[in-house]
């Protein structure tokens, strides 16, 4: 019998939460077989198991435990279980069971796969049907009550009394719930606060004509897609353009330690992400040294990780200069937090089509607000600004990403 401990995943932290076992009490589990899914105050990981054997689970979902702390047990001395019978079982042909269940499912004839399907959907009375045609009532908004969940009239009736009910929830109903706040979200929710009560956080806003960078999108997506294997998004344009603005203005990309201030010559950037258990921010290593394409690689790799939890402890360490996109989620101006120790973060926007002054004309055009907020005890107001102003200007003008200066001027050595 082995022990199997919460590993040791960094040296702030101190316990972590069981959130899932991935392997059940009694399971025969391969080496190296993930058995369980654990929540530290800064990531999901996982457990393997260190020996084949039969597994012995202690601990509960949901139990917080210490790092060292034993959390199951493996019986390696176990044998493995032998197959079950019906797994064995073919046909009397050789061909698997379950092959030719597949192909008997294949062969059945549309009219009785869609008469299989029609049987599915809800079913209403006469006379509630007659109403719900009537009225163009959506069935969807209907509560059914009658049996074996048949809509009947009163169901009706009730729906068009109470236009914009959500289905299943009851009329002036009080319920409320609670659940206990995962260790993610107490170390947002304690970062954001310090973040507000230790900086001198101050937000300075512009706005940015995306026009040239949308048309430029449009016109070599397709290409960019064929060639490097991943769309061409904005982000890329974003990083780009922000660490060319970061190495002219390099207060932003720094932080105050103590009495000393650290200047950074390279650019982490930090990209905030929404995942399913709250915001992380993984990092893209010396953002400053990659190409677009590296760019948006990077970032489908991280947000895809931070999807499905699997990022790890390095991945979101560091950082010199955070960047935010709330405009896909349709946000058109904030405020956004900076992510301590780093100085500033920028707020992407949502693009919106908007008139404004051209050359002494109204034309429309695709404008998306930038915010950045800084801690003034570092950055002053003329370097926040410049900052946002060079940035703002690298993306009206993208052809500038390639030098991070006007083409015609570097030649001219202007």
């Amino acid at each position: 019998m082995i022990d199997i401990k919460v590993p040791a995943i960094g040296e702030s932290i101190s316990e972590v939460t069981l959130i899932k076992w991935l392997k059940h009490d009694g399971d025969y589990v391969d080496r190296d077989e993930v058995i369980a899914e654990l929540e530290s105050e800064k990531a999901t990981f996982e457990v393997n198991a260190e020996k084949a054997g039969i597994l012995k689970t202690l601990g509960k979902e949901g139990d917080t435990l210490k790092i060292g702390e034993v959390l199951a047990n493996i019986d390696e001395t176990a044998a493995k279980p032998e197959a079950k019978p019906e797994e064995k079982k073919t046909a009397s042909n050789g061909v698997p069971a379950a092959k030719v269940v597949s192909e008997k499912a294949a062969a059945v004839p549309e009219p009785v796969k869609a008469a299989a399907s029609s049987s599915s959907e809800i079913k209403a009375t006469p006379v509630a049907a007659a109403i719900i045609t009537d009225k163009k009532v959506d069935k969807g908004s209907i509560i059914p009550s009658g049996a074996n969940g048949k809509i009947v009239k009163h169901d009706v009736l009730e729906a068009l009394t109470n236009p914009g009910r959500l289905p299943g929830k009851a009329l002036f109903g009080r319920d409320i719930r609670k659940e206990k706040m995962s260790n993610l979200r107490k170390t947002v929710s304690r970062r954001l606060v310090e973040a507000k009560n230790t900086t001198a956080m101050l937000t300075t806003f512009n706005e940015v004509d995306m026009t040239p960078v949308m048309a430029l999108r449009s016109k070599y997506k397709d290409k960019f897609k064929e060639k490097h294997g991943v769309n061409l998004g904005f982000m890329s344009f974003f990083t780009k353009a922000c660490c060319y603005a970061l190495q002219e203005w390099p207060a932003v990309n720094a932080y105050i330690d103590g009495e000393e201030i650290v200047y950074h010559d390279y650019c982490d950037i930090s990209i905030a992400v929404s995942a399913p258990k709250g915001l992380v921010v993984p990092v893209i290593r010396n953002a400053e040294s990659l190409s677009m394409a590296e760019i948006e690689k990077k970032v489908v790799e991280l947000a895809g990780k931070a999807r499905d939890n699997k990022l790890s402890m390095e991945e979101m360490q560091g950082g010199t200069f955070t960047i935010t996109n709330g405009g896909v989620f349709g946000s058109l101006m904030s405020t956004p937090i900076i992510n301590i120790p780093q100085s500033a973060i920028l707020g992407m926007h949502k693009i919106e089509e908007r008139a404004v002054v051209v050359n002494g004309q109204v034309v429309v055009r695709s404008m998306m607000y930038l915010a950045v907020s800084y801690d003034h005890r570092i950055i002053d107001g003329r370097e926040s600004v410049s900052f946002l102003v060079r940035v703002k200007e690298l993306l009206e003008n993208p052809d500038q990403l390639l030098f991070g200066r006007d083409p015609v001027k570097a030649l001219l050595e202007l």
